[in-house]
């Protein structure tokens, strides 16, 4: 994690979002052996959200639809929600992925 995307989780005024697309992908990428991550990280899940501080961003048919339909090639529907949740909510992602540039989301990392 780079070090502007650290302080701004930490900084105590910020509101820490993280969509439940973001609990899913880690569920089925761990049930699937393609994530390591420690067991209790899945099963504790919400309890893991609290101490973190964070408010999950609810996950709502405007943001489907419009992951639906978002231009371009990249196929990944977790990536394509959490795009438009970003999108239609005005908030940016922290993720060095690049595949985000591309639905003019922003990013930080």
């Amino acid at each position: 994690m780079s070090e502007t995307a650290r302080a701004l989780i930490q900084e105590p005024s910020n509101t820490r979002w993280v969509s439940p697309v973001t609990g899913f992908e880690i569920s089925q990428k761990y049930r699937l052996g393609k994530l390591q991550v420690e067991p209790g990280l899945v099963s504790n899940y919400t309890d893991h959200l609290r101490t973190f501080q964070a408010e999950e961003l609810p996950l709502l048919s405007k943001h489907a639809l419009y992951a639906g339909g978002l231009p371009g090639e990249h196929r990944d529907p977790f990536d394509r929600l959490l795009a438009a949740q970003s999108l239609l909510e005005g908030v940016p992602l922290l993720t060095a992925d690049p595949a985000f540039l591309g639905f003019g989301v922003q990013t930080i990392w």
